[in-house]
Formats: C-alpha cells, structure tokens, sequence
C-alpha cells in the first residue's frame, strides 16, 4: 500500500502537514510493507530537502499513490478519482461552504475519511490539533489584555519557532489581578490549561470563584454541568445532555458576573443552550471584558463572536449595547480573539504532534484488519455512497 503525503492548496496557506520527517521515517520503520512519499511544496513548515535527508521520495506526482493524506480540504480540481483521502472536510456539520466537496468525492468514487470523524468506540475523538489551538488560543487572549491595556507587549506566535519560544515569552509578563473562566474539559481546554498553569494562576473551585474576591489572579476550569441546568431543576447529567441537550437552560450568568476573561475551550453541539445571549451581555452584572473564543461558533453560544477573525488581524471589539462591531481597544467593548484556525500558528508543534497520534490510531488499522473499527467508524464515503453512518447527509447532498 502507497501513502502520499500530499500539499496542501487552500488559502490561506497552511503549513501544517500530517506527518513530520521524523515521524514519517518511524512509520516506515513500523510498517516496511507500506510505501510512503511526499508531494514537494514549498509551503510546509519542513521543507522538501528534510523528507529527501531521511531517504523519502518528493515528487509532483503522487497519482500511483493509495492513500492520500493532508490537513485541509482538497480543492476539487485537485482531487484524484478512486483514491482513499484523509483531511478536514468540514462537511459533517453540513457546512453549506464545503456541500460541493462532499458531492465531488462522491461522483469521483473517493472514500473520505475525515480526522474529525477518527473516533473511538464512545465517539471520543482520537486526533486533532486541539491542544495547540488552545494553547495559542489562551496565549493570543493574555495578548490581546496586553496590548488593550497597556501591560505588556507580547509577539505574535507565528513569529515564534515553538512552544518553548511561546512560554519563554509568558514568562517575561506579570498579570493584574483578574478572574480567568475557561470552559471545556477536551483536548483545546487542556492545551488553555497548559498556558493557565504555566503562568503559575491559581486554580479555585467553582464554589470560591463565585462567592469570593481574591488579590491574585486566578481560574476556574468549568465543565458543562456547570454552565448548564436542566430546566425542570432535577440534576443534570452530562453524558445525556451530550445525547439530547433540549431540556437544559444556560447557567452562565453566576460566572459572567465574576468573570473578566472568558476562554472559550468547550464543544457546543447542535440544540444545546447559548452560554450567553445579546441581550446577557447588555445587563450590568455582565463582566466579561475579554472573550478568547477558541470553539469559535459564529453567531452562536458565545454571543459576542460576530465572525471569526484572522492570524493577522485577530482581535475586535464587541459593543454590547449596539450589538455591533468596533475597535478591540474601544471603551466599554468585549475584546474579542476569535481566530478559526488557531493551530496554524505553530505549525512545527502541532504537525508534530498530529502526527504522534496518527501513527499510533490509524496507519496500524491499515495492517490489523481495522481491528478497532476506526476506519469503519471514520470512513464517510465508498462507492459514490455515503456510509451508514453518515446517512444523516444525505438531504445536505440533496441540497435540502
């Protein structure tokens, strides 16, 4: 079997890539009866000479491969018929953008399988770039107060070689005294986490960060029983609002009266409750002054995520009374990071690590018989079908 690392073609360009030399070499080592070999590019954070350094064949032409794989959609006058693709279609949540997409590798016979559909057994995702889009999410928020109020002035993270250049940059700053509420339990929470506890901010308890002032800087790591209640005020189960969130109600508001920096890091699925509205965020008890909106639904949850903003330009600001855009800095607005593509920004890092867990999960399915089902339960696509499980888009395919 060929696998192909192939070049990535969207705009803007993404210098991420699924596997690094390193790591591409230790994949061949585990499985010498696959061939593996990478389609030149000159946008890749590891460049063509590093591939070709550890024996690798860099063409431009991987037609005679298998199994292509990337990171963002393929544009569709580059996808190749009758082959197996792994990237980020961004088509599961029938995002009307990608529908097109969705019906080439249909007519072109290809099997999709999307990383975000690389689940366990329970549905928990297996890969991702998670951790990294929350550990560049949470660092853009602490530059985003910086600059806002004149604290400190940290660089851009894409200026950076990796994370250790990142946390040494954290290291040189000193906080003001603010109450930090980050949501989500998930690998984006946890890489927020890592930047929250690298910075040496304490970590309270729910019960004391809603009754209680401190002189310090501190946080509060919220799960989603914990911002939600069921409305009927029985107790609240996670793993069955996870199934039906229509019986519960956001419960928000206790922290955005204590909150002065929001991060954003939890999963928001379809029908659960908003955290917070337009209409919250005009009450007077409504603190927040920061918002790092890492899950970065647009006009969704977090009310004042009006559009996703970008590396280059990542801050605006959000006038609650006006319900409007205006300047990140403006008096009295939310500051809001909403950058959609956060992971980009440290792309060495988060290929890197991408590409630990994709060795580990996916290419030994290849050459186990798919043992655990993950490209059963992965694959999107075969035979210019959707599959059982993606049944669901059907009518999206229909254009309904």
């Amino acid at each position: 079997m060929k696998f192909a690392i192939i070049k990535e073609r969207k705009n803007p360009p993404d210098r991420r890539v699924v596997f690094s030399p390193e790591k591409l070499a230790e994949a061949r080592a585990q499985f010498p009866q696959a061939t593996f070999v990478v389609e030149s590019s000159d946008i890749r954070v590891f460049p063509d000479a590093a591939y070709k350094a550890l024996g690798f064949e860099v063409t431009d032409d991987v037609s005679d491969a298998d199994v292509m794989i990337g990171v963002k959609e393929v544009p569709i006058e580059n996808l190749i018929p009758n082959k197996k693709y792994f990237y980020f279609s961004h088509t599961i949540k029938k995002q009307p953008y990608n529908r097109k997409l969705l019906l080439a590798m249909l007519e072109r016979n290809i099997e999709m399988y999307d990383h975000e559909t690389i689940v366990k057994q329970s549905g928990a995702r297996l890969i991702g770039f998670g951790r990294y889009a929350g550990l560049v999410g949470a660092y853009n928020g602490f530059r985003a107060l910086g600059l806002r109020d004149g604290l400190f002035n940290l660089p851009k993270v894409e200026g950076l070689a990796d994370l250790d250049a990142v946390k040494a940059e954290l290291d040189k700053i000193t906080l003001p005294n603010i109450k930090i509420l980050l949501t989500g339990t998930g690998k984006v929470a946890l890489g927020a986490k890592e930047i929250l506890d690298h910075l040496q901010i304490k970590e309270v308890s729910d019960a004391l960060y809603l009754t209680s002032k401190f002189t310090e800087p501190v946080y509060v790591m919220a799960d989603v029983m914990e911002y939600a209640k069921r409305k009927d005020g029985k107790v609240g189960d996670k793993w069955a609002f996870y199934k039906d969130p229509t019986g519960y109600e956001s419960n928000f508001m206790p922290y955005a009266k204590e909150t002065d920096f929001f991060i954003a890091g939890h999963f928001y699925g379809n029908n659960a409750p908003y955290l917070f509205t337009r209409e919250d965020a005009k009450s007077p008890d409504f603190k927040i002054n920061l918002v790092t909106d890492i899950s970065c639904d647009v006009d969704g949850p977090v009310a004042s995520t009006l559009k996703a903003s970008t590396i280059a330009d990542p801050f605006y600001g959000y006038d609650a009374k006006t319900e409007s855009e205006v300047a990140f800095n403006a008096k009295a607005a939310i500051t809001v990071m909403a950058v959609d593509n956060l992971p980009c920004e440290l792309p060495k890092d988060a290929s890197e690590g991408f590409g630990e867990m994709f060795l580990e999960h996916v290419i030994p399915a290849f050459f186990n018989e798919d043992k655990r089902g993950i490209l059963k339960r992965a694959k999107i696509t075969e035979n210019k079908k959707l599959t059982e499980r993606f049944s669901y888009l059907q009518d999206y395919v229909n254009g309904k």
